[in-house]
């Protein structure tokens, strides 16, 4: 079983990051697992998601900046506005994963995320999928990849007219927004460190 790592500053951490990326750590110790609130910040955590699918998510995280500016912060409706040129550009854009369909399901969920305003707005619905009483891990054997939660959620996103947003990549945005926490138990970042 894999439980916490200690790296070579000391500090017990869950093993994904690893010991050496510094961008992977601190991604772990300052970000992986806090609340995230709002639209926009949920919108870009489930677009990313979607993107990371099939890929590492440090490919994702060192491209995020590029990500940010080619997507114009993630902003609903100035992603809802995009076009089928705008497509083109972002297929043509080295900085980020160029991948149509992704790229399409992005944009059709910026639609989907102002579309939802009318049933309560994306924070509400996603935040009534949090669990954060759920018991830690204590090696990342125990971490699931979807959950009921993740699989109900995921529907009633594709029902709102979401893509590119199934059973595990919604369970990976709700650990990385911290609906529940994966921190394993001994990690520093762990409430039950």
């Amino acid at each position: 079983m894999t439980g916490a790592t200690t790296g070579p500053d000391g500090v017990a951490r869950c093993p994904w990051p690893g010991l050496q990326d510094p961008l992977y750590r601190r991604y772990h110790d300052e970000e992986w697992g806090r609340p995230v609130r709002g639209e926009q910040p949920l919108l870009e955590r489930l677009c990313l998601e979607a993107f990371q699918s099939g890929l590492s998510w440090l490919t994702i995280l060192r491209k995020r900046p590029a990500f940010r500016e080619a997507f114009a912060g993630f902003d609903p409706e100035r992603v809802a506005a995009f076009t089928a040129g705008d497509v083109e550009r972002l297929l043509a854009d080295a900085g980020i994963v160029r991948n149509r369909r992704k790229i399409e399901a992005t944009i059709g969920n910026a639609r989907a995320t102002l579309a939802l305003r009318e049933h309560g707005g994306l924070d509400a619905l996603v935040w009534s999928y949090a669990d954060p009483e759920r018991p830690r891990p204590a090696s990342v054997e125990q971490v699931p990849s979807r959950t009921r939660a993740s699989t109900e959620l995921a529907a009633q996103l594709r029902g709102y007219g979401f893509a590119h947003l199934g059973p595990v990549t919604v369970y990976a945005a709700m650990q990385a927004c911290g609906l529940v926490d994966d921190h394993l138990v001994g990690c520093h970042r762990s409430r039950a460190a």
